[in-house]
């Protein structure tokens, strides 16, 4: 609820306050003269009894739209925080990209997408309330840091190629087509309303991300000390796919059925694309 509707919500009872004050009875001049029986005035009429009902329903109103408000300023503050993450981490993967050796371009592209994971996953501790979450979000940050420290100081030592190799291209388009996939992933995952949900989505991208680029150091890497970063990768985020896939199967409730047919359907088109591409390459193929 934005805050437009909570000045409605005031809008409206100010309306309905002069309504009613218009349908009370105008007062006549109550001085009494010498012939006049002065009369008690009634008690508090229904007409009374009803106004306080209406300003009491109006003060609920108006707390409920002010509390909405502040979940709707949280969650566009979330999805800012977000954005910015993916977007720094989006710069320094495509960096990588463009180096010339398979190995350079593996450690400097997984080194930008284990720093916005821990990112994301800060951004999850200050929004998150779900324990499993959070405690994933906590493991996260302490393991990615590991790694991060392992691909900085590989990187201090093994500049980039001066020239591009045979297969620079083809590890080239690989990378970007990865990243493309992974990053529209992530944009839908995010705008869940809720924090845990948009959480899990958006990590879920990132993991099968990263098993992929590790599959791509595998098919192009040659140095022997970022073949088994790629495979201890695999290994770690494949635990954490099974792990964020199982919660949101059961926690996918906590947004409400139009979200959830909403997210659905971009999931079920991105289904559709990958069977077509996979028909498409079969038939190049044959």
């Amino acid at each position: 609820m934005t805050s437009s509707y909570r000045i409605s919500v005031i809008a409206l009872g100010v309306t309905a306050a002069l309504a009613l004050s218009a349908c009370q009875p105008k007062p006549e001049d109550t001085e009494p003269t010498a012939t006049e029986e002065v009369v008690t005035p009634p008690a508090a009429t229904p007409e009374a009894d009803v106004t306080d009902d209406i300003e009491a329903d109006q003060d609920s109103s108006a707390e409920v739209a002010e509390v909405e408000t502040v979940d709707d300023t949280k969650i566009i503050d979330m999805f800012n925080d977000y954005t910015r993450a993916m977007s720094r981490m989006n710069d320094e993967m495509l960096i990588g990209m463009g180096y010339n050796d398979p190995d350079t371009t593996f450690a400097k592209s997984m080194l930008g997408h284990h720093r916005g994971t821990v990112d994301m996953a800060q951004i999850q501790l200050k929004y998150g309330t779900d324990a499993e979450m959070r405690a994933l979000a906590e493991d996260i940050i302490d393991n990615q840091q590991l790694k991060i420290d392992t691909m900085r100081r590989w990187l201090a030592s093994h500049p980039d190629a001066a020239k591009p190799k045979p297969n620079t291209e083809a590890m080239q388009q690989a990378y970007a087509d990865d990243i493309e996939d992974m990053y529209e992933d992530m944009e839908k995952g995010i705008t869940a309303s809720v924090a845990d949900i948009a959480f899990a989505r958006s990590m879920l991208s990132l993991h099968v991300g990263a098993v992929d680029m590790a599959l791509i150091q595998l098919k192009y890497g040659t140095d022997e000390e970022m073949r088994d970063l790629a495979l201890q990768i695999i290994d770690a985020q494949q635990r954490r796919i099974q792990t964020t896939e199982n919660w949101l199967a059961t926690n996918d409730s906590l947004i409400d059925s139009d979200e959830q047919n909403d997210l659905d359907t971009e999931n079920e088109s991105d289904v559709s694309v990958t069977e077509r591409e996979a028909q498409e390459s079969k038939v190049e193929q044959e």
